[in-house]
């Protein structure tokens, strides 16, 4: 389970470099979150970096530079890769290697000489392009959100609006990888079948309903055999860390094609992830107690534990905000819709690892997850447009003086998200930002 407080998140710890010490900073040292990166107009190979202030430490510069030896070296190896699935295969112990020895390099206690090795291996982070951090061959995404449950259920089914099966299981499903991409991904609104309300049959055409998702991603990192169930309280040595992700949806789509099964072409054109990876360690600071009120149907055996009731929460503080195109043209500020907390989650991260594995399932390094729509109990807390308009009967002010129900053409929406608390240091996840193209409506042969 959660991993021990140790040095590196000592709040009092400086880096010699004066941005990681800026006021509202995402990536102090007590942070080094991974991504996979090159200059940007070059045709450089991507490789694996650490965000430190306003600077990417370049993995392969480091790698080659005789700073490290040992686990921490072969992980330094590892993650100058294209891609960060061989370091994630590696493990906590190599994880935990790196990370300890980049911040003693970074620290502002290092040696002169380490230091200005470490300056030479510095990329700024605003010469940089990102890519997808994995290769990821498969992609979940969870529904664990009651509060979010309970808001759409109440538009669909006043009367019962979760299902049963709710309160028992992480419930999810099989998602698609291909049309994952990363922060400043752009795409067009989505075709689909849809139903009108008393409509004798469906039309087809672009989706009139748009919306977005609030949700973190969450990377697996070590995999298990076919077969072997992850066990609940070593569920988080299989997780990396974890990531900001927009799941994109066509609700007017998503409502004809859900009857009998799940998600398909609602949710399959398009899902934004934010570059940064904030490792697990990291967020130890952040756990909190995991709980489930006392009136609902407590977890099954395989799925309950005290260590997860202790600090299987993390308060990760997560806003959406949207620009429209008005905004764009005018230089004026983005409109906030909502802010809310990952520790309103009714299922926790090792419960989906645990609940996904326990049938035989085999998990990869570079695996994905979405947590759900992370929407919180209070006004104000709703991680999807759908909640805040009341299915579009309720428009939101946008602070252009326009208004919306759901997304149009030309508007982008940013996750954003962080961690502070008394006694801590505050790190940040950065932005994933996602932007809405007009539809591809095909023309007639």
């Amino acid at each position: 389970m959660p991993m021990p407080l140790d040095h590196t998140h000592d709040p009092a710890a400086r880096c010699w470099l004066a941005s990681a010490q800026a006021a509202g900073c995402d990536f102090p040292i007590q942070n080094l979150p991974f991504a996979v990166f090159r200059l940007a107009g070059t045709q450089e190979a991507f490789r694996g970096g650490v965000a430190i202030g306003d600077q990417v430490v370049d993995l392969a510069a480091l790698a080659a530079a005789g700073l490290l030896d040992g686990a921490a070296q072969q992980a330094a190896l590892a993650a100058a890769q294209p891609v960060l699935n061989d370091f994630f295969a590696l493990g906590p112990a190599a994880w935990r290697a790196l990370r300890h020895a980049l911040f003693a390099a970074l620290n502002a206690d290092a040696a002169a000489t380490t230091a200005d090795a470490m300056r030479a291996c510095l990329r700024p982070q605003s010469a940089a392009e990102f890519t997808l951090p994995a290769r990821i061959g498969d992609y979940t995404d969870f529904y664990t959100s009651i509060d979010h449950a309970l808001n759409i259920g109440r538009l669909l089914k006043p009367d019962d609006p979760i299902t049963p099966n709710f309160q028992w299981i992480p419930i999810a499903y099989h998602g698609r990888a291909s049309t994952l991409g990363v922060s400043g991904q752009q795409f067009h609104r989505p075709m689909g079948q849809m139903m009108a309300p008393g409509a004798g049959a469906p039309i087809y055409g672009p989706c009139a309903r748009l919306d977005y998702e609030l949700e973190l991603g969450i990377y697996i990192g070590r995999g298990n055999p076919a077969g072997e169930a992850i066990p609940l309280d070593r569920a988080e040595d299989h997780v990396f860390g974890i990531c900001l992700l927009n799941d994109w949806s066509a609700r007017d789509i998503q409502f004809w094609e859900m009857a009998p099964l799940g998600p398909f072409l609602a949710k399959n054109f398009a899902t934004t992830v934010s570059p940064w990876i904030v490792t697990m360690e990291a967020l130890a600071p952040y756990r909190t107690a995991w709980s489930r009120p006392a009136g609902h149907p407590q977890p099954l055996g395989y799925l309950e534990s005290a260590a997860n009731r202790a600090q299987g929460a993390i308060d990760i503080r997560l806003e959406v905000w949207l620009e429209s195109a008005r905004d764009r043209a005018a230089g004026s500020a983005p409109t906030r819709l909502s802010g809310t907390s990952f520790r309103h989650q009714y299922w926790s991260i090792a419960q989906m690892v645990a609940h996904h594995t326990v049938g035989g399932c085999s998990l990869n390094p570079g695996d994905l997850f979405g947590s759900g729509t992370i929407s919180g109990p209070g006004p104000g807390e709703a991680g999807a447009m759908i909640e805040l308009t009341r299915g579009g009967q309720a428009p939101v002010a946008l602070a252009d003086g326009d208004t919306r129900a759901f997304l149009q053409d030309g508007d982008a929406v940013m996750l954003r998200g962080w961690c502070e608390k008394p006694g801590a240091a505050r790190i940040g996840f950065g932005e994933s930002r996602g932007m809405v193209l007009p539809a591809r409506v095909p023309t007639p042969s």
